[in-house]
């Protein structure tokens, strides 16, 4: 694949680059999962984008590619599937995303977990998810299947898009993030039937997501997560949008002031503490945050709907 010429646009800077139109970046990125970019300029279009950032065609054009080349599960009839993207893991706190798709699934709305996890410094989400009892299918229809049956499933992106997978293993090699962190968390396999959580840790990316989740249409939610992951603060309550159809609008107002200690919730991202916590929750021996009350709330509107 000869990228020199999207090199030249996307690559004179953070002031000289131009943006990509959407049927090219569709092919660049298409290239990039297929494998058929070679490393050395490869690595040139991932600095390159992370220098400029992507802008809205661009976006739309790699999630083009990645529906594209992208697994799809059959969800059952009934409530649409949402999907949560799982790609940090808890640093400082315990993490309440399984908490989150337990409480969903409980209540009969089928919630799929996807990502990775390559954080040394960060308590893998797949191995709290095991603690729980939440493995990964082998494979999209194992993951159909708990759909239908238990209404809840996890797999890896790896399953879903080897070649996203790929692009986001290179982050220890290059020491940053990129593109393809970015488009992991829009990744749709269960398109027209889902509902994606889109969670995003820096508040520049806010505005960005708004825009490309206005024009990529479905249904959504949008906010700021908790050390990364999709979860509702539960110590402050963070705005969240919801989007059906391209139509955004505020699902769950945010508050203000500052997010001081929970009572009842540790400062430990320990798998057996984080466990303790969840069960403790899922049973009612303690009160679930209010924020992840709302957070749920919004989702069961936008699944069932």
């Amino acid at each position: 694949m000869n990228c020199a010429p999207m090199i030249k646009e996307i690559g004179r800077g953070a002031k000289g680059a131009r943006s990509l139109e959407r049927d090219a970046a569709a092919t660049l990125f298409g290239g990039m999962l297929d494998g058929s970019v070679a490393d050395l300029e490869l690595g040139a279009i991932l600095i390159a984008l992370r220098i400029k950032s992507e802008s809205l065609d661009e976006l739309l054009g790699f999630k083009q590619a990645m529906d594209a080349q992208g697994a799809q599960l059959v969800v059952p009839d009934g409530p649409r599937c949402v999907v949560l993207p799982s790609y940090n893991g808890a640093r400082r706190q315990p993490n309440l995303m399984p908490l989150v798709a337990m409480l969903l699934a409980r209540d009969g709305v089928p919630v799929l977990i996807q990502g990775r996890h390559d954080f040394e410094s960060r308590v893998s989400p797949f191995e709290l998810l095991a603690a729980l009892g939440i493995t990964p299918a082998s494979d999209t229809a194992e993951a159909g299947a708990q759909l239908a049956s238990r209404h809840l499933t996890c797999l890896q992106v790896s399953t879903l898009l080897p070649g996203l997978d790929r692009l986001l293993s290179l982050r220890p090699r290059m020491g940053v993030r990129s593109s393809a962190h970015t488009m992991a968390k829009l990744l749709d396999p269960c398109r027209g039937r889902s509902v994606r959580v889109v969670a995003v840790t820096h508040p520049e990316y806010l505005e960005r997501m708004d825009e490309f989740l206005r024009a990529d249409g479905g249904r959504a939610m949008l906010l700021r997560g908790t050390e990364g992951e999709i979860y509702a603060n539960p110590r402050r309550c963070p705005e969240m949008k919801t989007y059906a159809d391209g139509t955004g609008q505020t699902g769950v107002a945010g508050e203000e002031g500052g997010a001081p200690p929970l009572a009842g919730l540790p400062d430990s991202p320990s798998i057996a503490d984080n466990v303790t916590t969840i069960r403790a929750m899922l049973s009612g021996e303690q009160p679930v945050p209010a924020p992840i009350v709302a957070q749920v709330r919004a989702l069961k509107v936008l699944a069932l709907d």
